[in-house]
């Protein structure tokens, strides 16, 4: 029985003091900190973990500097001590990143008053990151000879913080903690209706993959359901004070446009900031912000001509980038708070937006409902839902804070004496790929022991399963016992970030695909193939 298969049987018919909806940032949060304080938790999302808002990220974990041009100090202080937080906690996973801001024609602010704003930010965030370096323009053409200074008037560089690997791992990490702790979670398994009887609520579930209908008790529910927050809320007739309006983002990847591991950070023609942030050997180049109505999204035409053309005015490339250059897209909404209107929301200043969170609470329904949010602040949505949770009755023991950050430092010498012990980083020669013992001790902290007792025992272990993926095959066996990956597309984009910096086109030809979709599902290893790459895919015959 598969992980997964475990967890469906101890949700039918089970008895919980909270169920999650919603298996994105917030609602990984919420089970771990609820977990870890001795509530009874189950979590469902009806796709994947992290498969939807989640995975659309920048992968940037920041205060905001950009909501200083609107005064909002406060949600800037709270954002800036919340990266603090998270860079102590993930010392491996979030790391310190320069920003450089070139300040070219489409600026709307003089470079004084962008040199005012980042030593200002640098005070609001307790000094916890690199000075700003202000910079002239001759300065910024030696660092990043790779920017186009015509029309530029200089540059800053400011301190923040950005994800080392992607923003779904980093979800399925607070999932994976929520789990070790005795929550139990499912990924693909879809609420269909849920009613309060004599003060309890009663939820009746589908699984998605096989059909079969559940059921369980909780006394609260908490819905982290995203930009389908509101959707859920009306379902239950529940009115609250707030609700979500949508902003598009769109990423574009491409191969490496610098070496520098510094985000660049640029004024489009409109005047709003989009980024080049380095991601191992490819960069990814937005965001852009348009206002939707609809939560499903792609990359449409015009979002690739924009993109390019932004980017192809402000870098001096020797060949303009072109849309044959895109190796992945990333299209998604942030679901983003405003005070409910009695109206349409259409008159709302857009651009005054900032993605802050709200937490409320209908004790009536005994409903937790969770608006906005971003990966840098989980922290907090993860103690404020806790506190929430406490006030409609539900105990918790005292916060020790142990329900999210990477093991301690006695754990992480011990992992390195090993590594050294083994010469596991020796094991192969690949040119530019990081050390096996960091990834894996990044990856996967505890875990990641194990892995050494299997490389131990079979040194293939430490082997490339596909061709250019950076991904060992013993990292594709703890993937298929322990990460419940129900479609490739799981393994692929969400625990792995292969997708994000491989062509697609790469991934079907590649050689060991085969052995991935074995290991990863077993007699079922055809039929997902063909369900995430068409009905034309064949596996290899000579393996069958």
């Amino acid at each position: 029985m598969t992980l997964r298969e475990a967890n469906l049987d101890k949700l039918d018919n089970g008895k919980f003091d909270v169920l999650i909806i919603g298996g994105g940032i917030n609602g990984a949060v919420s089970a771990a900190a609820l977990s870890a304080r001795g509530a009874s938790v189950a979590l469902i999302d009806r796709g994947d973990f992290a498969g939807f808002t989640s995975q659309q990220s920048s992968n940037l974990v920041w205060g905001g500097i950009k909501y200083l041009e609107n005064y909002e100090i406060p949600l800037v202080r709270k954002l800036c001590m919340s990266r603090n937080r998270l860079m102590r906690a993930y010392p491996a996973n979030v790391k310190e990143i320069g920003f450089l801001g070139v300040l070219g024609e489409t600026s709307p602010f003089p470079p004084w008053l962008v040199g005012v704003g980042a030593f200002t930010y640098w005070g609001i965030g307790n000094f916890k990151t690199n000075a700003p370096r202000p910079m002239s323009v001759e300065t910024v053409e030696r660092i990043e000879p790779i920017i186009n200074t015509i029309g530029t008037l200089g540059g800053i560089e400011y301190a923040d913080a950005y994800l080392k690997d992607n923003d779904a791992r980093f979800v399925f990490s607070f999932i994976r903690s929520a789990m070790d702790v005795g929550a139990i979670a499912a990924n693909y398994v879809e609420l269909e209706s849920a009613e309060r009887v004599k003060g309890k609520w009663f939820a009746h579930l589908k699984d998605v993959e096989s059909g079969s209908r559940l059921s369980l008790e909780a006394k609260v529910i908490v819905n982290a359901a995203g930009p389908f927050l509101d959707g859920l809320n009306q379902s239950w007739n529940l009115h609250t004070r707030q609700q979500i309006v949508y902003s598009k983002g769109v990423h574009l990847v491409v191969d490496q446009l610098t070496p520098n591991e510094r985000v660049l950070a640029f004024f489009d023609d409109s005047q709003r900031l989009f980024y080049v942030i380095p991601m191992g050997n490819r960069s990814v180049i937005g965001t852009t912000d348009t206002r939707v109505t609809d939560p499903y999204t792609s990359v449409t035409d015009q979002d690739r001509d924009f993109l390019l053309g932004q980017i192809n005015d402000r870098l001096a490339l020797s060949t303009p980038l072109v849309n044959s250059d895109i190796i992945a897209e990333r299209s998604g909404v942030r679901p983003l708070v405003v005070k409910r209107q009695s109206k349409s929301t259409k008159d709302i200043d857009w651009t005054a937006l900032s993605r802050k969170h709200e937490v409320e609470i209908d004790h009536a329904k005994q409903i937790v409902s969770i608006f906005g949010g971003k990966l840098t602040d989980c922290l907090n949505v993860g103690e404020e839902v806790a506190d929430a949770v406490q006030l409609l009755g539900i105990h918790l023991n005292p916060d020790q804070r142990r329900w999210y950050g990477e093991p301690g430092r006695e754990s992480l010498r011990a992992f390195f004496r090993q590594t050294r012990g083994m010469r596991i980083d020796n094991m192969r020669d690949k040119p530019g790929s990081e050390p096996i013992s960091e990834r894996l001790w990044r990856r996967y902290g505890r875990r990641a022991f194990d892995m050494l007792d299997h490389i131990r025992e079979d040194p293939s272990m430490a082997e490339d399963i596909l061709d250019s993926s950076d991904y060992l095959r013993v990292e594709l066996h703890n993937t298929a016992s322990t990460e419940m990956v129900v479609k490739l597309d799981d393994f692929l984009r969400r625990r792995s970030k292969i997708s994000l910096i491989t062509r697609e086109s790469e991934v079907r030809e590649s050689e060991g695909l085969d052995e991935v979709a074995r290991i990863l599902f077993g007699e079922k290893a055809e039929s997902k193939l063909v369900e995430h790459f068409g009905s034309d895919f064949q596996m290899n015959a000579d393996q069958n």
